[in-house]
């Protein structure tokens, strides 16, 4: 079930009634079959995938909180069990086929269709049984609630990954009707849904028409095609964090903010505060201070940098292109460490947003030999796209202009976040003015949205 479907249009809306409708100690069932409905709504039979990490986890959990004399092997089994279906379904074939080519034998391939948000409920369910383990959070003993935190469907399939004690505490506590909570999160349920289907679904027709004819495409079109999909990519999973944000609002749950207008940063350390925030911070405090974090010199430091990046690739995409693009980051997170340059805040915010559009060649890209051919022919001269848009539907052309005018309300609504909550300050504004807003928001979606349903990039990991 898309956010951006018909279906859930109807399922939002019946959730939230009988959520509301009825008593407090009846809720976290509420939540967690409409969770459980709402994931097999993509493949009923995954959901026994859910239902064995959620399991492992709640009894490991316990287990450990339990009896501390044995926790660090209920830690390491707990953990091997939670990561084994994640790698047999995403990465068995990529360990198998690299091997392979290593070894000159034939691969020997499973070809499983990856359950969609397997990447993101595993990190939930490990960040538990680790806080746990730590003493940062208590074990749950309600299984059901517990069920309810793993499955919390408006974050379910991509996110944000949440906390323990950030999330599980609210799915138990009892929580009050807020219709200032409520009316905030249709808003930014509704500017996500602006910046998923006016622009991310627009760019994405042109990116995917580019990346399929490589061959076909020079110049500006390929061009056109990085700066498009750096945007595509940018306002399809934020927009789907925001709906994700504002479903829960409706509930009377907050989730974690997951973006923070990345592409303002002003060094590669801050876009990845301002980037997929849930991912960067669990990497942070589960993968890099592990490791040592900053605490054993500057070899170390970067060393545990450049580890924590790769595994952050290969979290997106077992391939090594994305492994790839991790390392990029990396390696410019620990070139800006040490080389200091003085330079106006535009030039660094400039710099940062190209470092990014090239090094998302890489993870659009399906083959290094596909990402080299975009970089190298991108600079080779313009195209004539007067042909290019010739032989295309003005349906096709006018969505492309819907899109590059609504990035410009994207550029305005972001660097206004940088200061303030756009929302509240448009909420705060005189009756017909802020009126006005809303209604030019909903005309837009109508109007300049792309055709069809199309899922959200992010569901792929």
């Amino acid at each position: 079930m898309l956010f951006n479907s018909i279906s859930y249009a109807v399922f939002l809306p019946v959730v939230f009634v009988i959520h509301w409708a009825l008593p407090h100690k009846y809720r976290w069932s509420i939540l967690l079959l409409f969770s459980w409905y709402f994931y097999m709504s993509w493949n009923a039979k995954y959901l026994g995938l859910i239902i064995f990490a959620t399991m492992v986890s709640y009894f490991a959990a316990i287990i450990i909180e339990r009896k501390p004399e044995i926790k660090k092997a209920v830690l390491a089994l707990s953990v091997i069990m939670c990561l084994m279906p994640l790698f047999v379904f995403k990465y068995f074939d990529f360990v198998s086929e690299s091997i392979s080519q290593l070894t000159g034998r034939e691969a020997v391939t499973l070809k499983l269709l990856l359950p969609v948000g397997i990447s993101f409920y595993t990190f939930q369910t490990l960040s538990y049984i680790i806080d746990v383990y730590k003493g940062q959070a208590r074990a749950e003993y309600h299984f059901g609630i517990y069920a309810a935190f793993i499955s919390f469907f408006p974050q379910l399939v991509a996110g944000p990954i949440e906390r323990t004690t950030g999330l599980l505490p609210q799915i138990k506590q009892e929580r009050v009707f807020s219709y200032e909570k409520a009316t905030y999160g249709l808003k930014l349920m509704t500017w996500g849904f602006f910046k998923k289907l006016v622009i991310a679904d627009n760019f994405a027709v042109f990116v995917d028409a580019v990346y399929s004819d490589l061959a076909g495409s020079s110049g500006f079109e390929l061009l056109c095609a990085i700066f498009m999909f750096s945007l595509q990519i940018y306002c399809d999973f934020s927009g789907y964090s925001d709906i994700a944000i504002g479903s829960a609002k409706l509930l009377g749950i907050d989730l974690m903010t997951n973006f923070k207008s990345p592409y303002f940063s002003e060094s590669i350390k801050e876009f990845w505060s301002r980037w997929h925030i849930s991912l960067s911070s669990w990497f942070k405090d589960y993968v890099y201070i592990p490791l040592g974090g900053n605490k054993k010199g500057e070899v170390k430091r970067d060393v545990n940098l450049i580890i924590t990046f790769l595994l952050s690739g290969l979290w997106h995409g077992a391939s090594w292109t994305f492994i790839f693009w991790g390392g990029l980051h990396g390696v410019a997170r620990i070139a800006e460490r040490h080389i200091k340059i003085r330079l106006p805040g535009f030039i660094k915010r400039m710099g940062v947003f190209l470092f990014a559009c090239v090094a998302w060649v890489f993870f659009r890209a399906e083959s290094f030999k596909d990402a080299g051919y975009v970089l190298v022919n991108a600079v080779t001269g313009p195209a004539d796209l007067s042909s290019y848009f010739a032989n295309n539907t003005g349906a096709f052309s006018a969505g492309l202009l819907g899109a590059a005018v609504a990035t410009v309300v994207l550029y305005v609504y972001d660097r206004a976040a940088l200061k303030t909550d756009p929302i509240m300050k448009i909420s705060s504004m005189g009756k017909w003015h802020r009126h006005a807003v809303y209604i030019a928001m909903l005309l837009a979606i109508v109007l300049l949205m792309a055709e069809g349903e199309t899922e959200f990039v992010y569901f792929q990991f």
